[in-house]
């Protein structure tokens, strides 16, 4: 009986000294700071809208630090571009089709000026400046800069998280590449009603592009040449139409109910932009005459 209390009490004992190690271990883990890159779930991009004003644009890369409690001292996180990550984004999410890659912001598109991240003290995260230069960016292409933490960094750092896609997504007041929200497209062609959506691509400050008439949208630079042009707004809101590319197109100006201009106006609340356009276009050989209204609801940032 003496000899099974022994055991009992030193089985408690053993349990209790592993208890007690296992809590060590699992207080040891809450605590400590391992650094991460900020990004999305997907494939670790984080999405920058960039406004094309003519000016540049700053951003940020920002990191943050786990654990129950904020560092108690500075972490320094040191980051560098590294196009792993992006290269197994393109193949992850286009396979062998290259002509859908994604592509890296060429770098006269942006500036860091400082490859370094601080987490003060009793701070949770830290950022540091990315200068984006958006004029000529292209609004049919996907833009990355990747990004990724220096392996001598001296601190902790989630391996799961220690890469950054930064986009760069394009807009100005009229259209956004990030939306996939399209205009209403209402009136004549060649005289008989027609009607439909149409998406519209920033180009830059005032200029967009769309597809001519009621013409099919296709997602290849060829179709694109051959079928799109481009709306610019004056400064009194009047529209001038010109080719994108390929496409002959001409203005026609003096129609009353479809004067080339631009608006926006307010309904029960709601705030819209309105294209009133005429042209004229040429496509395999035969003219059209367009008469529309392109209307989209502007929605509240």
């Amino acid at each position: 009986m003496k000899r099974t209390h022994i055991a009992i009490t030193i089985l408690f004992l053993m349990a209790w000294i592993t208890s007690c190690k296992d809590n060590e271990l699992f207080e040891k883990e809450m605590y400590k700071n391992v650094v991460a890159l900020i990004s999305s779930e997907y494939y670790n991009t984080f999405q920058e809208e960039v406004p094309l004003t003519g000016e540049e644009f700053v951003g940020y890369i920002a990191a943050s630090a786990g654990g129950t409690h904020a560092t108690d001292k500075d972490l320094v996180i040191e980051f560098a571009e590294d196009s792993l990550q992006f290269n197994y984004y393109n193949f992850s999410v286009f396979d062998a089709d290259s002509n859908l890659y994604a592509r890296l912001l060429p770098k006269q598109h942006y500036e860091i000026p400082d490859y370094k991240i601080t987490i003060p003290a009793g701070e949770r995260t830290g950022k540091t400046l990315i200068k984006i230069k958006p004029e000529g960016l292209s609004p049919d292409s996907t833009y990355f800069v990747s990004l990724k933490i220096k392996e001598n960094s001296n601190v902790e750092v989630n391996e799961e998280k220690n890469t950054v896609l930064y986009q760069v997504l394009i807009k100005n007041a009229y259209a956004s590449q990030a939306s996939d929200e399209l205009y209403t497209m209402s009136g004549y062609l060649n005289e008989a009603v027609t009607a439909g959506n149409k998406k519209m691509f920033p180009l830059s400050r005032n200029k967009v592009r769309i597809i001519a008439g009621n013409e099919t949208f296709e997602s290849n630079v060829d179709h694109i040449n051959k079928t799109a042009i481009v709306l610019e707004v004056t400064d009194d809101n009047k529209v001038l139409i010109t080719p994108y590319k390929d496409i002959e197109v001409s203005q026609v100006d003096g129609d009353p109910n479809y004067p080339n201009t631009f608006k926006t106006e307010e309904s029960f609340g709601r705030k819209y932009n309105s294209f009133l356009l005429a042209y004229d276009y040429v496509l395999n050989g035969e003219t059209h005459h367009m008469q529309e209204e392109l209307r989209m609801e502007v929605k509240k940032e």
